[in-house]
Protein backbone atom coordinates (compact mmCIF):
# COMPACT_ATOMS: atom_id res chain seq x y z
CA UNK A 1 0.00 0.00 0.00
CA UNK A 2 1.02 3.89 -0.57
CA UNK A 3 2.85 4.97 1.91
CA UNK A 4 0.39 7.82 2.78
CA UNK A 5 -3.26 5.58 2.16
CA UNK A 6 -1.49 3.35 4.90
CA UNK A 7 -0.70 6.50 7.41
CA UNK A 8 -4.35 7.38 6.76
CA UNK A 9 -5.82 3.87 8.36
CA UNK A 10 -3.29 3.00 10.79
CA UNK A 11 -4.22 2.86 14.68
CA UNK A 12 -1.61 4.29 16.22
CA UNK A 13 -1.17 2.06 19.42
CA UNK A 14 1.25 -1.56 18.43
CA UNK A 15 1.69 -4.28 20.04
CA UNK A 16 3.85 -6.82 18.87
CA UNK A 17 2.63 -10.80 18.61
CA UNK A 18 4.88 -13.77 18.39
CA UNK A 19 3.57 -15.35 14.76
CA UNK A 20 3.43 -18.96 16.28
CA UNK A 21 1.47 -18.25 19.15
CA UNK A 22 -1.00 -16.42 16.79
CA UNK A 23 -1.17 -18.76 14.75
CA UNK A 24 -2.34 -21.23 17.38
CA UNK A 25 -4.50 -19.02 19.01
CA UNK A 26 -6.14 -18.41 15.49
CA UNK A 27 -6.81 -22.36 14.84
CA UNK A 28 -8.19 -22.79 18.35
CA UNK A 29 -11.10 -19.72 17.80
CA UNK A 30 -11.59 -20.22 13.76
CA UNK A 31 -14.45 -22.58 13.47
CA UNK A 32 -16.10 -20.93 16.50
CA UNK A 33 -15.84 -17.77 14.76
CA UNK A 34 -17.51 -19.39 11.53
CA UNK A 35 -20.42 -21.03 13.25
CA UNK A 36 -20.69 -17.30 14.91
CA UNK A 37 -20.65 -15.49 11.42
CA UNK A 38 -23.64 -17.91 9.95
CA UNK A 39 -25.80 -17.65 12.60
CA UNK A 40 -25.56 -14.18 12.72
CA UNK A 41 -29.20 -12.24 12.27
CA UNK A 42 -29.58 -9.88 9.34
CA UNK A 43 -31.95 -7.32 11.30
CA UNK A 44 -32.32 -6.81 14.39
CA UNK A 45 -33.62 -3.35 15.16
CA UNK A 46 -37.87 -3.09 14.30
CA UNK A 47 -38.53 -0.05 12.01
CA UNK A 48 -40.20 3.03 13.56
CA UNK A 49 -43.50 4.39 12.44
CA UNK A 50 -42.72 7.65 10.34
CA UNK A 51 -44.30 10.13 12.24
CA UNK A 52 -42.73 12.68 14.52
CA UNK A 53 -41.67 15.83 12.59
CA UNK A 54 -38.27 14.21 11.39
CA UNK A 55 -38.75 10.45 11.24
CA UNK A 56 -35.57 8.34 11.95
CA UNK A 57 -34.10 10.67 13.79
CA UNK A 58 -33.47 11.76 17.37
CA UNK A 59 -33.55 15.14 18.46
CA UNK A 60 -30.22 16.62 20.70
CA UNK A 61 -30.44 19.29 23.11
CA UNK A 62 -28.27 21.99 23.33
CA UNK A 63 -25.41 21.65 25.99
CA UNK A 64 -21.66 22.52 26.97
CA UNK A 65 -19.35 19.97 27.53
CA UNK A 66 -15.66 19.05 28.12
CA UNK A 67 -14.58 17.90 24.22
CA UNK A 68 -11.59 15.56 24.03
CA UNK A 69 -9.86 12.34 26.42
CA UNK A 70 -6.28 11.59 27.58
CA UNK A 71 -5.67 8.09 25.97
CA UNK A 72 -3.92 9.08 22.72
CA UNK A 73 -2.56 12.22 22.41
CA UNK A 74 -4.41 13.51 19.52
CA UNK A 75 -7.07 13.28 21.75
CA UNK A 76 -6.27 16.36 23.84
CA UNK A 77 -5.83 18.71 25.49
CA UNK A 78 -9.32 18.88 26.72
CA UNK A 79 -11.29 21.52 25.72
CA UNK A 80 -14.62 23.24 26.67
CA UNK A 81 -16.87 23.23 23.86
CA UNK A 82 -20.78 24.40 22.93
CA UNK A 83 -23.22 23.16 20.93
CA UNK A 84 -26.57 24.01 19.20
CA UNK A 85 -29.18 21.35 19.45
CA UNK A 86 -30.20 19.68 16.10
CA UNK A 87 -31.42 16.17 15.08
CA UNK A 88 -29.42 13.21 14.27
CA UNK A 89 -30.27 9.47 12.46
CA UNK A 90 -31.34 7.38 15.33
CA UNK A 91 -28.57 4.50 13.24
CA UNK A 92 -26.10 4.24 10.78
CA UNK A 93 -27.46 5.09 7.25
CA UNK A 94 -28.37 1.86 5.94
CA UNK A 95 -27.75 -0.17 2.61
CA UNK A 96 -31.19 0.41 2.14
CA UNK A 97 -31.53 3.96 2.79
CA UNK A 98 -28.58 4.46 0.12
CA UNK A 99 -29.78 2.31 -2.30
CA UNK A 100 -32.73 4.45 -2.40
CA UNK A 101 -30.38 7.53 -2.95
CA UNK A 102 -28.43 6.00 -5.82
CA UNK A 103 -31.47 4.71 -7.39
CA UNK A 104 -33.23 8.43 -7.15
CA UNK A 105 -30.01 10.23 -8.44
CA UNK A 106 -27.79 7.71 -10.50
CA UNK A 107 -24.99 8.77 -8.38
CA UNK A 108 -21.46 6.94 -8.73
CA UNK A 109 -19.23 6.22 -5.74
CA UNK A 110 -15.60 7.53 -5.21
CA UNK A 111 -14.66 3.46 -4.99
CA UNK A 112 -16.85 2.96 -8.33
CA UNK A 113 -14.56 5.69 -10.37
CA UNK A 114 -10.81 5.23 -11.36
CA UNK A 115 -8.57 6.55 -8.67
CA UNK A 116 -7.40 10.33 -9.77
CA UNK A 117 -3.80 10.06 -10.48
CA UNK A 118 -3.16 13.47 -10.45
CA UNK A 119 -3.70 13.32 -6.32
CA UNK A 120 -2.03 9.79 -6.25
CA UNK A 121 0.93 9.49 -8.60
CA UNK A 122 2.74 6.99 -7.09
CA UNK A 123 0.54 4.68 -6.43
CA UNK A 124 0.81 1.03 -8.38
CA UNK A 125 -1.42 0.37 -11.43
CA UNK A 126 -3.68 -2.08 -9.17
CA UNK A 127 -4.10 0.97 -6.81
CA UNK A 128 -5.66 3.35 -9.50
CA UNK A 129 -8.23 0.88 -10.81
CA UNK A 130 -12.04 0.96 -8.66
CA UNK A 131 -11.89 0.17 -5.74
CA UNK A 132 -12.05 0.24 -1.63
CA UNK A 133 -9.84 -1.18 1.29
CA UNK A 134 -10.75 -4.03 2.59
CA UNK A 135 -10.16 -5.66 6.14
CA UNK A 136 -8.93 -9.16 5.46
CA UNK A 137 -8.38 -11.22 8.92
CA UNK A 138 -4.77 -13.23 8.50
CA UNK A 139 -3.60 -16.53 10.14
CA UNK A 140 -0.73 -14.88 11.86
CA UNK A 141 1.38 -11.70 11.46
CA UNK A 142 4.91 -10.88 11.97
CA UNK A 143 4.74 -7.85 13.98
CA UNK A 144 2.00 -5.07 13.97
CA UNK A 145 3.98 -2.56 12.62
CA UNK A 146 2.59 -3.41 8.95
CA UNK A 147 -0.92 -2.85 8.67
CA UNK A 148 -1.12 -4.40 5.24
CA UNK A 149 -1.38 -7.98 6.51
CA UNK A 150 -4.81 -7.41 7.40
CA UNK A 151 -5.92 -4.08 4.99
CA UNK A 152 -5.86 -4.88 1.36
CA UNK A 153 -6.78 -2.28 -1.48
CA UNK A 154 -9.30 -4.65 -3.50
CA UNK A 155 -9.91 -3.83 -6.79
CA UNK A 156 -14.05 -3.78 -7.49
CA UNK A 157 -14.44 -3.30 -3.77
CA UNK A 158 -17.67 -0.69 -3.15
CA UNK A 159 -20.64 0.07 -1.10
CA UNK A 160 -22.52 -2.82 -3.29
CA UNK A 161 -19.19 -5.26 -2.93
CA UNK A 162 -18.16 -4.19 0.61
CA UNK A 163 -15.78 -7.29 0.69
CA UNK A 164 -14.65 -7.26 -2.98
CA UNK A 165 -16.39 -8.06 -6.30
CA UNK A 166 -17.28 -11.28 -4.96
CA UNK A 167 -19.39 -10.28 -2.13
CA UNK A 168 -22.73 -8.46 -2.09
CA UNK A 169 -24.74 -6.84 0.08
CA UNK A 170 -27.91 -9.25 -1.09
CA UNK A 171 -30.08 -9.40 1.98
CA UNK A 172 -27.93 -7.25 4.02
CA UNK A 173 -30.81 -4.01 3.31
CA UNK A 174 -30.29 -3.42 7.34
CA UNK A 175 -26.46 -3.24 7.95
CA UNK A 176 -25.13 0.05 7.28
CA UNK A 177 -22.96 1.03 3.83
CA UNK A 178 -19.80 0.95 4.11
CA UNK A 179 -16.78 1.58 1.83
CA UNK A 180 -18.07 4.99 1.07
CA UNK A 181 -15.63 8.00 0.98
CA UNK A 182 -16.40 11.90 2.20
CA UNK A 183 -17.86 12.85 -0.98
CA UNK A 184 -20.19 10.07 -0.94
CA UNK A 185 -21.51 10.72 2.65
CA UNK A 186 -21.88 14.71 1.80
CA UNK A 187 -23.89 13.40 -1.52
CA UNK A 188 -26.27 11.38 0.39
CA UNK A 189 -26.76 14.07 3.24
CA UNK A 190 -27.19 16.92 0.82
CA UNK A 191 -29.82 14.85 -1.36
CA UNK A 192 -31.71 14.17 2.59
CA UNK A 193 -31.43 18.30 2.61
CA UNK A 194 -29.31 17.13 6.03
CA UNK A 195 -25.37 17.46 6.48
CA UNK A 196 -22.65 15.64 8.21
CA UNK A 197 -22.37 15.95 11.80
CA UNK A 198 -18.92 18.29 13.26
CA UNK A 199 -16.65 16.61 15.69
CA UNK A 200 -18.05 18.58 18.05
CA UNK A 201 -21.86 17.57 17.46
CA UNK A 202 -21.10 13.64 16.77
CA UNK A 203 -19.40 13.72 20.25
CA UNK A 204 -21.82 15.96 22.36
CA UNK A 205 -24.71 13.20 20.75
CA UNK A 206 -22.51 9.76 21.39
CA UNK A 207 -21.93 11.11 25.09
CA UNK A 208 -25.79 11.45 25.51
CA UNK A 209 -25.91 14.94 25.60
CA UNK A 210 -24.39 14.64 29.20
CA UNK A 211 -22.08 16.89 30.22
CA UNK A 212 -21.07 15.16 33.23
CA UNK A 213 -20.62 11.48 32.22
CA UNK A 214 -16.95 10.76 32.53
CA UNK A 215 -15.31 9.17 30.57
CA UNK A 216 -14.86 5.06 29.88
CA UNK A 217 -11.83 3.84 29.03
CA UNK A 218 -13.01 -0.08 29.26
CA UNK A 219 -14.00 -1.84 26.34
CA UNK A 220 -18.24 -1.19 26.39
CA UNK A 221 -20.21 -3.80 26.65
CA UNK A 222 -23.48 -2.62 24.53
CA UNK A 223 -21.29 -2.28 20.88
CA UNK A 224 -19.99 -3.99 18.45
CA UNK A 225 -16.02 -4.69 18.96
CA UNK A 226 -13.58 -6.87 18.59
CA UNK A 227 -13.06 -10.13 20.89
CA UNK A 228 -9.94 -11.45 21.23
CA UNK A 229 -6.29 -11.17 20.13
CA UNK A 230 -6.43 -8.81 17.39
CA UNK A 231 -5.96 -8.86 14.03
CA UNK A 232 -6.03 -13.16 14.67
CA UNK A 233 -8.09 -14.57 17.18
CA UNK A 234 -11.90 -13.15 17.13
CA UNK A 235 -14.10 -14.67 19.50
CA UNK A 236 -17.05 -13.21 18.52
CA UNK A 237 -18.66 -12.87 21.83
CA UNK A 238 -20.32 -9.95 21.17
CA UNK A 239 -22.37 -12.05 18.56
CA UNK A 240 -21.01 -10.65 15.62
CA UNK A 241 -17.76 -11.82 13.86
CA UNK A 242 -17.58 -8.39 11.64
CA UNK A 243 -19.94 -5.48 11.04
CA UNK A 244 -23.49 -5.82 12.32
CA UNK A 245 -26.94 -4.72 11.55
CA UNK A 246 -27.78 -1.59 12.84
CA UNK A 247 -29.60 -1.33 16.01
CA UNK A 248 -28.44 -4.57 17.65
CA UNK A 249 -27.14 -3.00 20.60
CA UNK A 250 -29.22 -0.87 23.23
CA UNK A 251 -28.99 2.79 22.74
CA UNK A 252 -27.43 5.05 24.32
CA UNK A 253 -29.99 7.42 26.78
CA UNK A 254 -30.72 9.95 23.70
CA UNK A 255 -32.33 6.75 21.82
CA UNK A 256 -29.33 5.95 19.66
CA UNK A 257 -27.76 3.24 18.50
CA UNK A 258 -24.31 2.22 17.29
CA UNK A 259 -22.83 5.38 18.14
CA UNK A 260 -19.58 3.58 19.31
CA UNK A 261 -18.43 0.90 17.51
CA UNK A 262 -19.72 -1.23 14.77
CA UNK A 263 -18.63 1.41 12.11
CA UNK A 264 -16.16 4.93 12.16
CA UNK A 265 -18.39 7.58 10.95
CA UNK A 266 -17.41 10.34 8.88
CA UNK A 267 -17.36 13.93 10.48
CA UNK A 268 -17.37 17.15 8.94
CA UNK A 269 -14.52 18.75 10.50
CA UNK A 270 -11.25 18.28 8.63
CA UNK A 271 -8.15 16.61 10.47
CA UNK A 272 -6.08 19.23 12.37
CA UNK A 273 -5.31 21.13 9.39
CA UNK A 274 -4.77 18.55 6.83
CA UNK A 275 -6.39 18.88 3.81
CA UNK A 276 -6.58 16.12 2.32
CA UNK A 277 -8.18 14.04 5.86
CA UNK A 278 -11.05 14.51 8.07
CA UNK A 279 -12.38 13.42 11.30
CA UNK A 280 -13.74 9.93 12.03
CA UNK A 281 -15.67 8.93 15.63
CA UNK A 282 -16.66 5.67 17.04
CA UNK A 283 -14.36 3.35 16.82
CA UNK A 284 -15.57 -0.03 14.62
CA UNK A 285 -15.84 -3.80 15.08
CA UNK A 286 -12.41 -3.91 14.84
CA UNK A 287 -11.12 -1.85 18.09
CA UNK A 288 -9.56 -4.32 20.26
CA UNK A 289 -7.85 -3.67 23.75
CA UNK A 290 -4.72 -4.85 22.69
CA UNK A 291 -4.63 -2.37 19.45
CA UNK A 292 -7.39 0.32 19.08
CA UNK A 293 -8.92 1.89 21.95
CA UNK A 294 -11.08 3.85 20.19
CA UNK A 295 -14.41 2.91 21.28
CA UNK A 296 -15.23 5.95 23.11
CA UNK A 297 -16.77 9.53 22.11
CA UNK A 298 -13.91 11.49 22.33
CA UNK A 299 -11.87 8.91 20.30
CA UNK A 300 -11.06 10.22 17.15
CA UNK A 301 -8.49 9.16 13.99
CA UNK A 302 -8.12 10.85 10.42
CA UNK A 303 -8.85 9.31 7.24
CA UNK A 304 -7.85 10.41 3.80
CA UNK A 305 -10.86 11.64 2.11
CA UNK A 306 -11.29 10.06 -1.33
CA UNK A 307 -10.37 6.39 0.60
CA UNK A 308 -13.31 4.30 1.03
CA UNK A 309 -12.61 1.33 3.57
CA UNK A 310 -14.75 -1.54 4.73
CA UNK A 311 -14.85 -0.17 8.06
CA UNK A 312 -16.29 3.37 7.72
CA UNK A 313 -19.57 4.77 7.30
CA UNK A 314 -21.57 7.80 8.48
CA UNK A 315 -25.05 9.01 9.48
CA UNK A 316 -26.07 12.89 9.35
CA UNK A 317 -27.72 15.97 10.83
CA UNK A 318 -30.38 18.27 10.23
CA UNK A 319 -30.56 21.54 11.80
CA UNK A 320 -34.62 22.00 13.25
CA UNK A 321 -35.90 23.35 16.14
CA UNK A 322 -37.61 21.07 18.90
CA UNK A 323 -41.27 21.79 17.74
CA UNK A 324 -43.17 22.96 20.98
CA UNK A 325 -45.34 20.75 22.56
CA UNK A 326 -48.62 21.05 22.50
CA UNK A 327 -50.71 22.06 25.82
Amino acid sequence: MNVSRTVALSLLAAVLVAAAAATALWLLGGSKTARMAAAEPSRCLAPLPDKGPHPGMVWVPPGTFAMGDTVYPEEGPLRTVAVDGFWIDRTEVTNRDFAAFVAATGYVTVAERPVDATLHPHLPPEMQEPGAVVFIMPNDVDGMGDISQWWQYIPGADWRHPGGPKTSIDGRDDFPVTAVALEDARAYARWKDHRLPTEAEWEWAARAADPDARPAHERPKEANTWQGLFPVVNTAEDGFVGVAPVGCFEANALGLHDMIGNLWEWTADAWDGRRDAHVIKGGSYLCAPNYCMRYRPGARQPQEMDLATSHLGFRTVRNAPLPELEP
